[in-house]
This record gives structure tokens, sequence and C-alpha cells, in this order.
């Protein structure tokens, strides 16, 4: 509203002389005005004085008619100025295609630098008359006025929601939440979905890859459990909560095709595989098992070593991260939020990464990525490369397989089932196993569906004979088994690449995967890994945990100090200092790291206090807490004060039940006898400490 037509500005920018008129030629059939924008460079007339004066000049626009230049335009600039001044005027009424255009001076060309009046034509305009449709554009018009700006350009921002995309039918995209069962089709609506975004720019034909791959290419299943967990609420880091992922960008530049798609997926933690039928996405977040291997279901290499491991650098465990989002309240420029883990950089030292979390305007959710990152490459350190047959092929990429591999645990916990007697429950193992004296141990076992399936372990005879609690259905002799115990970490990997060898064998490529980590980077909790073999040391619990509270220039410290029933190489001590807060809850006032047996916390106010401290070794692995309680109390009154005369003096001492020598004394007088003690520094006079 507000523009009845458009223009395609052509500039010039050429000087006008008085014999030297400017021609341009004009061939559109469809234009119906022309603007023409001129002025002058400079309008001032000197006089002998110096004295400054307004002057004119004047200008002719002319039209060639039939072969003839008619004049259509006389203008007369007047006035004075040393900066560059620009008009324009509207032609109507032109003359069939192809005609010519002039701009004429008429006012001679000054000689002198007293006059200054170089006349310019700056551009002209050809304007059709017409209200454009702009199909599948929103389009923004701004009329301002210059002189609000003067020669600096106009810069415009906009707040808007974006494409109406195609979501489930089921879906109420402001609520985020899903009714009944999808039947897989969809409705126009705006959301910030990145699932939904996605799948927009997959299939939409005119800016998307629809021409290219079609509805049916993309896995519409697996990108709508993806849209489920991006809407779950999870805590914002200010006392809220707010939808895990969300996505707000605009592409402003056509790119490659595979660095949108990866950048998609970066939003919402997950990667995209071509299963041979569609393209599917797998995201990194906790799954079931759908198989487990063992040595008995895996290829038996010429060297004797079936899983093959391997570790990442060092120097890519990054423990600090930069991430660059959008914050909408600076102005939505680009923030940058700092997400560290301090145990590890006390370890290892500062490992510093830089990232851009694509399409991200949170300041919670650019948090959570940052600590996304940091907690796969801690955590995911391991790779494990195997080989199977064509039978033993039970996955794809992405998908979570276990790994129980007795070489590496150093206790049997997978192979084959002999046989299977379903009256007693009891299954016959082809190798002995042992039972831990504590805990609940689990087996488990392929079902008639192939799924894995846990159940308990209840007693085990000649180490073969295993009860169980209940044998599910379709359970085979030489089916695969796998058992979990309660001491050890059941060892998850996720698949990340599955080839072909030239035999007919299928190489598996798969890293490390740690299902705590959800709890840990949306919801801060935090656990102890447990080792993935009985060859590891966890450290001991610490002992002899005592404290001494010291006064020193006029600061509380406290001195820990603990021994260990053992030594243990490599090992170092986390320190954890919590205060009893007024409401009734626990503070943390400090944590810390040191490899001695004692540290010392400075500058600690009176209050209630306790102190926890456990062992860790080289591995991360941690030992059992040991806490203790203390309390940091202002001094107590003295008893009585004790006054002695003396020649013109008297001498006040102060005495304690019980003698503390870091205790000082503030001595106030007053002539009057004072009933609030509070009124003492007003009432009284300070004689000194």
């Amino acid at each position: 509203e507000g523009f009845e037509s458009s223009g395609a500005e052509t500039v010039l920018g050429v000087q006008v002389k008085y014999d030297n008129p400017v021609t341009r030629t004009i061939t559109a059939a469809n234009i119906d005005r022309l603007r023409f924008t001129f002025g002058v460079q400079s309008l001032v007339e000197a006089n002998s004085k110096g004295d400054r004066n307004p002057t004119s000049v004047r200008l002719q626009i002319h039209l060639e008619r039939y072969g003839q230049w008619v004049v259509e335009k006389e203008i007369t600039i007047t006035g004075k100025t040393t900066t560059q001044y620009l008009a324009s005027v509207i032609v109507d009424n032109l003359p069939p295609r192809p005609f010519g255009i002039r701009m004429v001076r008429v006012t001679a060309d000054s000689t002198t630098d007293q006059l200054q009046n170089n006349t310019v034509w700056s551009s002209y305009t050809e304007i059709i008359d017409v209200r454009q449709r702009y199909p599948n554009t929103a389009v923004i018009g701004l009329q301002v006025e210059s002189e609000q700006f003067g020669s600096q350009q106009v810069t415009r921002n906009y707040h808007f929601f974006g494409r109406i995309i195609h979501v489930p039918s089921n879906y109420d995209p402001v609520a985020r939440t899903y009714s009944g069962i999808w039947d897989g089709t969809f409705k126009p609506a705006y959301s910030n979905n990145p699932a939904w975004c996605l799948w927009d720019v997959l299939t939409h034909p005119r800016y998307g890859m629809g021409q290219r791959i079609g509805a049916a290419d993309v896995d519409r299943w697996a990108l709508y459990a993806i849209g489920q967990y991006c809407d779950q609420m999870v805590p914002d880091g200010f006392g809220g909560t707010e939808p895990r992922m969300t996505f707000n960008a605009y592409l402003a530049q056509q790119r490659k095709a595979w660095d949108v798609l990866t950048d998609f997926c970066s939003a919402m933690r997950c990667m995209p595989v071509w299963n041979g039928q569609r393209l599917t996405f797998v995201q990194d977040r906790p799954s079931d098992t759908v198989w487990t291997y063992t040595r008995s279901n895996v290829v038996m290499p010429d060297e004797g070593t079936p899983f093959r491991y391997s570790f990442s650098a060092r120097k890519d465990r990054h423990n600090a991260v930069e991430v660059n989002w959008i914050d909408p309240d600076n102005g939505w420029q680009t923030s940058t939020e700092l997400v560290e883990d301090t145990v590890a950089i006390s370890h290892y030292g500062r490992n510093l990464v830089k990232m851009d979390a694509f399409g991200c305007t949170s300041r919670g959710q650019a948090h959570r990525a940052g600590l996304w990152l940091i907690k796969t490459e801690l955590l995911e350190t391991q790779t494990v490369d195997f080989s199977v047959g064509a039978e033993g092929l039970r996955h794809v990429p992405g998908d979570v397989i276990e790994v129980c591999d007795e070489d590496y645990a150093g206790i049997s916990l997978g192979g084959r089932i002999l046989s299977v007697d379903r009256a007693r429950r009891i299954l016959t193992l082809d190798r002995e196993i042992t039972l831990p004296s504590s805990g609940t141990t689990l087996i488990s076992l392929v079902d008639g569906e192939g799924s894995p399936v846990s159940v308990d372990v209840q007693s085990v005879t000649d180490g073969v004979q295993v009860q169980v609690s209940r044998i599910p259905d379709g359970v085979a002799e030489y089916s695969v088994w796998g058992l979990k115990l309660p001491s050890l970490r059941q060892r998850l990997f996720r698949c990340v690449a599955v080839r072909e060898n030239d035999d007919g064998t299928y190489a598996i490529t798969a890293v490390q995967h740690v299902p705590e980590k959800e709890s840990i980077v949306d919801n801060g909790a935090s656990f102890d890994p447990q080792p993935g073999t009985i060859h590891g040391t966890v450290p001991p619990a610490i002992q002899h945990l005592t404290t001494e509270i010291l006064a020193e220039e006029g600061q509380y410290q406290v001195l820990a100090r603990w021994d260990t029933p053992r030594v243990v190489k490599g090992v170092s001590f986390s320190l954890r200092l919590n205060v009893a807060a007024e409401d009734g809850s626990d503070r943390l006032v400090s944590s810390a790291g040191t490899p001695d047996t004692q540290y010392r916390f400075r500058g600690l106010m009176p209050g209630r206090y306790t102190l926890s401290v456990r062992a860790v070794n080289s591995q991360g692995q941690q030992g059992d807490p040991a806490s203790t309680q203390f309390s940091i109390s202002a001094p107590a009154a003295p008893s009585f004060i004790e006054l002695t005369p003396g020649y013109f003096q008297i001498t006040a001492t102060p005495r304690q039940a019980v003698y503390d020598p870091t205790v000082q004394y503030e001595f106030w007088f007053s002539d009057a006898q004072i009933t609030d003690i509070h009124q003492v520094e007003n009432a009284a006079r300070y004689l000194g400490t």
C-alpha cells in the first residue's frame, strides 16, 4: 500500500556543460514515466569583498519526438550550497520507442573561482505504473525523509516469523504438543521446530531439494521423533524452562545442499544417513540397544583380536567452548557464550574451541550446545572396529550396539546359548561365568523378533547352568547372550559406518555412547562412571578427614587434612565446600582440586559448613566421598571485665571462659549507661582495639 509503481534506476553521474548536452536513448517498451535526477555540485557566488551569495542556474530536459528535440521541462535551481544538491522531476506522455532524452545546460559555464555552479545529471529512472505482485515473497517498502539521514545509507532490521511450513497434522506448534497417533499427513503452520524446518528445506520444490528428492525419499517418521525430542521442555538456566531446541535463521545466499543439510542437523544433534532406501536421521540421544556383539558372533581375524580399539587424541578433547549465537537482547547481533569444564581444565589445562550455534537465539540453548560438545569429546573417547558376516549384520549407521568383549573386561561377558530349558527357566551357556557377591546381574538375550531383552540372573550352577527370572519368547539355541554385571559399565557404542569387505564380510566402525550425557547437558546432572573392565583401579575412599579453623589477618581460614589407605599412582583429590543457607538448603562456596593431602580455604564467613573430599584417578574414576561438618561463629562475649586502677588511669581486661589468642576486642566509652547495645557506635566514643 502506497507503492503504485516500480522503477529501474540507471546511474549516470556525468557533468552537464553549456556546450555539451548529455544524451541517452530509451528502448524499454513497457515504461510509463521517466524520473530525471539532477542537481549542482555546489552553488555559490563570491564578490570582491569575500561575501558568499546565492545564485542560480538553468537546465532543460529535452525529449526526441518523431525526430525533433522538444523542451519538456525548464528547471531553475536557486540558492546557496557548498555541497552537492540533487532534485528530480517526472516526465509523462512519452513518445513511441525508441526515443532520445537529453539534459541541456542553459546557463553559461563559470570561468572563475568566484562562481561555482557546476551541474550534474545523477540518474534517470524508468517507471512502470503497476502494482507489482511478489509471489512467495515478503516485500517491505519504506519512505523516509532524506534530511533525517543526509548522505548516510538507510539500514533496516526486521523481526519476522518466517515461512509457513508443513508440520504434522496432529501438531500444535504454539503449545508444542502432539495429539494422538500421527497418520503421516501435514498441515501449513508457522513453526521454529528444527525438524520441520529441515523437512521444508528438503521437500520444497522452489527453494529446497523438492525437485531432486520427493517426500517419499525423506524419513518423516524419524523427523517426527526428532521433532518431539526438540519440543521437550528443559531448564533455561534462569529458573524457567524452554524447548530443548528451536531454529530461527534465514538463508541469505545459495549454498551447497550438503552444507545446508549438515548445518540444520547440527542444531538437532543429529546426522543424515542414507539407509539404502531413503534419507533418514540419527540423533545423539539415549536409545535402545539393537544388538549385542560378542566374540562368538563376529569375525575372528588372523591376529586373534576381533575388537580393535582406538582413542581420541588429548588435543581433540576440548574443555572450553566459545559459542557464537544471535542474541535478541543485543539487537539481534552475535554474542558469545563461554562454556567450561573446570574439573577437566584443572587436570589437563585449558583447551579452547570456537563454534557457531546455527539458528540459535537462546542463551540457554547456546550453553547446552557448547556443553554437549565438551561432554561428547571428554566422555566418548573410544572407537571400536570389528567385522561380521552377513548374518551378523543387524544394525545400520546410527544404531546403538553393545560390545561384550571379555578380553577388554577381563571376565566372560558373552557367548552362545547351548540349550534352553523353558520349564525350569535354565539356560546352558558355552562358557563359565561368575556372579558377583552383591548386586543384580542381568543377561541380555535375543527374542524371536531379533530384539535384545534383559532378564535377571537368579543363580548359576556349575558355572554354565544359569537360571533366569523368565525366558523371552523366541530365545533359541546358539543365539547370542551378553552379561551385565553391577560392577562394570555396560559398553555401548553408536555405529557410524558399515563397509562391505572384499571377502563378503562387513566392517563396522562405532564410537562410544554415553546415555547419561543427555541428563548432564540438559539438566545439569552428575554421575560417577563405572569401569568397563576389572583391570581398572577405582581410587579408595579417603580417611581421617579433619578441619582446623584459623584466623589470620582478620579473616577465617580452614585447613583440611586427610589420608589415603593405600598409594594410587596419578590420584588427585576433588573438594566441595557447601554452606547452609537461611532456607535450609546448601549453597556451594568453593570447589577445588589438588594432588596433595591437604588444602586451605581462605576468606570464609561465619556459617555452618560441609566439606566433601573424594579421590579421582587419571581415568576420571572417582572414589567414595568422605564428608565432615564444621561451624565458624562469632567470638563469644567475655565472661567478665576486670578493671585495674592505676595512676590517673584504669585498665580494662576482658576475661574469656575459654582462652583464644586470636580474638581481639574493640573498646568504647560513654559517660551515660547504654541500654541498647546496637547504639554503641552512635552513643559512645571509640577508644581503640
